[in-house]
């Protein structure tokens, strides 16, 4: 892709994805170059966080922690521009560089998907069913004509001389930040499935694709069961999904919370595997308030 890969950061040697830094903390990492690598196991398989709730604060305490990854949902959160830029650079200002963000947009609109790459994240799209869609995503994405980029070019959302600086150091500014965000789609319904095939070839800049199973199951009216089930048509859908990404040799990312070998297992077929989220630590607040209540109940002393 024409990117060079700084070699050591002001930090010392490289922790998680300062490698794939980009020549600031305000452009996006060389996201779509660290996909790769993991693809062709040059690199583990990316763990990331998913940051569910709109809030900065957890961001910031969670930034730390060295996630190569964090997924800020801004599809499903009441969450405006002003927020999710702050966590972008929380994410990238806090770890250091050492963990890439990804925002999921909300839907297929330009601005969001400018406003998104504007503030340094690489970016995830929901429910891609169709290779027009796909082609609008990653237009929105790209400058230039040569990859149909219809991108506004923001003027000084990085400051000239400071921040704006050339990954490569040969071609301009515009070009290497194509280079650098990844674009992750979401296939959320069979028609979307039955579809990919033709969208991958026809949208070769797609960089990585996730199987939003949740959403898929409901869209063939089955039951949600938290994407997981053994229904024929389910098997036969996620079948044609895998063997799909294999034909194209296209990298695919997913959940995985189990440990051990089940998280090995995932590695061997994700590139990214979300392994912790924010909501899924507040849902363990009910049973512990449920045990302190039984422990301290009258009657127990």
């Amino acid at each position: 892709m024409g990117s060079s890969i700084p070699e050591s950061t002001a930090f010392g040697a490289p922790q998680g994805m300062q490698k794939y830094m980009g020549p600031s903390l305000f452009q996006p990492h060389h996201a779509r170059k660290a996909i790769r690598d993991a693809h062709e196991k040059k690199i583990p398989c990316l763990i990331g966080y998913y940051a569910g709730l709109s809030s900065v604060p957890i961001t910031r305490f969670v930034a730390p922690m060295g996630y190569d990854a964090v997924w800020i949902d801004w599809e499903h959160t009441s969450c405006n521009v002003e927020t999710m830029t702050t966590m972008v650079h929380e994410t990238m200002f806090m770890s250091g560089g050492r963990t890439i963000p990804f925002v999921r947009v909300p839907g297929h609109d330009h601005a969001a998907i400018g406003f998104a790459l504007d503030a340094g994240a690489s970016i995830v799209i929901p429910q891609i069913e169709t290779v027009a869609q796909a082609r609008h995503v990653v237009s929105s994405a790209k400058f230039g004509t040569r990859q149909n980029g219809t991108r506004s070019a923001p003027p000084f959302r990085l400051v000239p001389g400071l921040t704006d600086m050339a990954a490569d150091g040969r071609r301009d500014m515009w070009a290497n930040l194509n280079d650098q965000a990844a674009i992750m789609i979401q296939i959320e319904s069979l028609e979307g499935i039955n579809n990919l095939d033709a969208i991958l070839t026809e949208v070769p800049d797609i960089d990585v694709v996730w199987l939003g199973a949740l959403d898929c199951r409901i869209s063939m009216n089955l039951p949600g069961s938290f994407g997981q089930g053994s229904e024929p048509e389910w098997a036969a859908a996620v079948d044609k999904f895998n063997s799909t990404l294999k034909r194209h040799n296209k990298p695919r990312a997913g959940f995985c919370m189990g440990v051990g070998e089940r998280l090995t297992d995932a590695a061997a077929d994700n590139v990214l595997l979300v392994h912790a989220a924010d909501v899924l630590k507040l849902v363990e607040l009910g049973p512990q308030l449920a045990a302190a209540r039984e422990a301290v109940a009258l009657g127990r002393r």
